[in-house]
């Protein structure tokens, strides 16, 4: 089972360029910022989509490591990065998705002329084929 909340510390590298970010304990999570409120921002939403993306593929999330375990050099800093997973599911389930399909152009320029909301309309088709009732 999943967690609601995740705090994972950050590694912020300064350099003259930017702060790019790492998560020692997530392989692969990385971020940049031109400046500290810009990076904290981009860690938290890339912490976000790494962790969802985890759940989504049923991997295992790792515990996160004791900051005074961390190494770090001069121009760098720990940060604690806190995110709540609950608004992230919530957001990528009800995300819309692009889909592309065809029809033929004379029911495109009746629909068109009769003012259909194609995408509406689409849904609405594919709740009553699946049997799903709700909005």
């Amino acid at each position: 089972m999943y967690k609601d909340r995740y705090i994972f510390p950050a590694i912020f590298h300064y350099a003259d360029d930017g702060i790019s970010v790492e998560f020692p304990d997530l392989a692969g999570c990385f971020s940049y910022g031109s400046n500290d409120i810009e990076a904290v921002s981009n860690a938290k939403e890339a912490l976000e989509l790494h962790l969802y993306g985890l759940e989504d593929d049923n991997e295992i999330i790792p515990n996160p490591s004791n900051i005074q375990h961390i190494k770090h050099s001069e121009n760098e800093t720990i940060v604690l990065i806190d995110v709540w997973m609950i608004s992230v599911r919530d957001y990528m389930k009800n995300k819309a998705v692009k889909k592309t399909l065809t029809i033929p152009k004379w029911l495109n320029d009746v629909a068109i002329e009769n003012k259909v909301n194609f995408s509406h309309l689409l849904q609405l088709a594919i709740k009553d084929y699946l049997g799903i009732h709700k909005d």
